[in-house]
Order: structure tokens, then sequence, then C-alpha cells
């Protein structure tokens, strides 16, 4: 009895922020008989943390075999926020009584935050935990998790805006005679993207072998790896398939050119700038099968995802022998500088909402008047939890199992138009 329910109320519809940007809202407690407080405790945490565990089978000091499990563990704070909403550290024991008890609060985000990420060995999160501080009792704990964005601007690298061309090439010895070659082009007209858009894919496949192509598959990508600190430093790499399809079949002297398109999905924009233990990038792997006793042909196309569109949409330049290059520095790169947002408001009725969040209420936005305002949508790569190391069991969940949202675009035409 006592505490019948709490609920943390945030200004954002989507419970979504940029980095930069301040966090508003109000937690509502509800008490179904009257209960004794010492104070009431919020606070705000970004962290990042990895894990994961690997066993081995090693001799002990009895020369036996024996199994040894070890636990590796990386650990980021970027901020923490604290305050009493009510009373305080030697505060007197407060009565509060039946019925819904409301208070405001507010936290300004860091603008160097990175984004939130939810991954199978490490997560970047970002939490806000209410704490009811009773005297000669456990503490009772309610926890929610909310999404921040660290802005990637498209527009801000010209690498991502070039067409990126793949070829791949093979010719085959039969019965000591050597064939014409497989020639297999795609070509995508550039290699920066956002949530929402399509990949426009094409593929020129000239076979002037004697082996014929079974499929040409197309799949994109997210790669992670994931770093520990603790007992010694490791890394993790993990490979993850967000979409593919395929093409084909093209016979032995036959050629063929195909057309594509690959939605993406909602993602975390590439690189987890400023974070040090998780590493995120994306490519379109292309892998060519072909048919008999012979080795595939793969090759991978380097895809940046971002969460502010590329602003032209006029035909790509053409296409030369040359590919885009993606920095392999997160400093090289000017669009992984977080940018400061205007911090959201509420509206003037008092409803909530979020004013200012549309790329257009940006201060940088006004140079791409032509992109439309993203909606929010959460990511298919949930939390199994959100309880964390320093969470006791009288800890709470509130809300269902948490996914992160990202900036996701609808456009027409989605990119840059292919060329045949």
């Amino acid at each position: 009895m006592g505490l019948k329910g709490c609920e943390v109320v945030l200004d954002n519809p989507w419970n979504t922020y940029y980095a930069g940007q301040t966090v508003n809202g109000q937690v509502n407690l509800t008490f179904d008989s009257a209960k004794k407080v010492r104070g009431i405790i919020i606070r705000f945490l970004g962290e990042a943390n990895t894990e994961w565990s690997d066993t081995r089978r090693v001799t002990n000091s009895e020369g036996r075999d024996e199994e040894e499990t070890v636990t590796y563990k990386g650990h980021e704070e970027y901020f923490q926020i604290q305050y009493y909403l009510l009373g305080g550290k030697n505060s007197a024991e407060i009565e509060l009584p039946a019925g819904t008890h409301n208070y405001p609060f507010t936290c300004a985000l860091p603008p160097t935050l990175p984004s939130s990420f939810e991954g199978e060995f490490g997560h970047v999160r970002f939490t806000i935990k209410v704490t009811l501080d009773r005297p000669w009792k456990f503490d009772q704990d309610m926890k929610m998790a909310f999404t921040v964005i660290a802005p990637v601007d498209l527009n801000l690298n010209p690498r991502v805006k070039e067409p990126f061309k793949l070829e791949l090439e093979k010719t085959f010895c039969c019965f000591c005679c050597r064939s014409g070659p497989l020639s297999v082009i795609t070509t995508i007209p550039v290699t920066g993207y956002v949530s929402g858009q399509v990949i426009p894919i094409t593929c020129e496949c000239d076979n002037a072998s004697s082996v014929g192509i079974t499929t040409v598959k197309f799949v994109l990508r997210k790669r992670v790896t994931f770093h520990t600190q603790q007992p010694r430093a490791e890394k993790k790499e993990s490979k993850i398939t967000i979409a593919e399809l395929a093409i084909g079949p093209v016979g032995a002297n036959e050629s063929r050119t195909f057309t594509q398109q690959l939605e993406i999905p909602p993602l975390p924009p590439t690189n987890l700038v400023n974070c040090g233990i998780i590493g995120l990038d994306y490519d379109l792997h292309v892998e060519c099968s072909v048919s008999g006793p012979h080795r595939n042909l793969s090759g991978n196309i380097p895809i940046t995802l971002g969460t502010i569109p590329l602003a032209s949409f006029k035909p790509p330049a053409p296409y030369t022998d040359v590919p885009a290059q993606v920095p392999t520095q997160p400093g090289e790169d000017p669009s992984m500088a977080p940018t400061q947002p205007v911090s959201p408001a509420s509206p003037p009725n008092g409803a909530g909402g979020a004013l200012g969040w549309n790329v257009a209420d940006s201060a940088g936005a006004q140079l791409y008047p032509n992109i439309p305002p993203p909606q929010f949508v959460e990511t298919q790569f949930r939390a199994p939890k959100i309880i964390g190391r320093d969470d006791s069991e009288h800890t709470k969940v509130i809300g269902d199992a948490f996914a992160p949202r990202y900036p996701t675009f609808q456009f027409n035409p989605s990119a840059p138009p292919m060329h045949n």
C-alpha cells in the first residue's frame, strides 16, 4: 500500500531530444494512502556500457582441464545530474496525503552526447530515475529511458554526395581453357542517406564467361565494434543484416542490367561520436554467386547514415573510376560534429509538444527549406532491460520495453535518381 503509480511526462511527445536541448517534464506520483518520505529525488544519467563473457578450457594447477569464464566490461559516463524535487538529504520527515502529487523538472543536456544505441553487447543509454527517499525503509526507485540524438548533417560532408561504383570482375578456367570475363558493376548515386530513404541500386552484369550467375545479393549491414576496459582491453565485432534483396540469374554469355531499391529502416546515425567504447558503421555488401565449383565475387560499398538528409536532389554527376572514400577518423569528417539545435518549447496552450523540433525550425535548417520534417520512429533494436549495475532489486521500470527513436524521413523521390 502507499505508492499506487508513478508517471514521468516529458514535453516531447516522442521522448526524444537532440544533444544540447533541454528536457522539461513532470513527475506525477499517486498514493492510495498517506506516505512518509524524507524527499523525492530525480536523477538524469547518460552512459555507455559494454559486456560479454568468453569461456575457454584451461589446465589448473593440478593438471586437470576445466572451464574458465571471463567477463569483459566497458563503461563511460557522459553526465549525471541529480537533485531533490521535494525535501532534502537532511530534511525532516514529510507526510504526503493520498492522491496525486505533481513535481515539474528540467535538465539541460550537454551538447556533446553520443546518440542512443542498443546492441547485443552494449548500449548508449539515457535514463531518468525518480527515488522516494524513505526514512528507515528501502528507497523506492522508478526508472525510464529516453532517446538522445547527436545530429549528423550529410550536407557538411562532400564525400557522401558523390556516386560510388563497385566493379567486380573474374575469369574462370575450365578444362585448361580460360573463359571470357565476368563483370558485375554496381552503382549508387550517393553514399549518404537517412532513415526512411531508399538506396537506388543499378547493377550491370556482363557475363562473357561460360559460368552462370545464380544470384547477386545486396545486403545493407550494420557493423558494430564493442570495446571493453576491464579486466583488460578487448573488442568484439558484429555484422547485422538490416535489409537485403537479390537479383538474377544471368546465364553464360548473357548481359543484363537490373535496377532495385533498398529501403533504410529507423537506425542510429553512422559513428557514435563522443562514444569511445562502441563504434558504428554501415555498408552495402554485394555478393555475386556463380554456378559450379567456383569462388563467389564480393565487395562492399560504404554507407554513411545521417540525421539531416542531403538537400540536393539533382541528378548525380557522371560516374568515375575512382570510388568515393569515407574518412577513417571521425575527427576528419565535418558532418560528424554535433550541432546544437533550438531547445523545444511547450505550445502556448500548455498541451505539451515540441516546438523547434522540425528540421526547418533549427538555426541551420533554414539552409534546407525543401527538407520535410522527420517522424521519430522506434527502431527494431530494443533494450532487453534498462535496469543498470547501480539499480536495486526495488527499482521499477516505467513504460514498455525501450526502443530508441530516430528521425525518419519520407521523400518523393527518396534519393537522387539513377540514370541507365
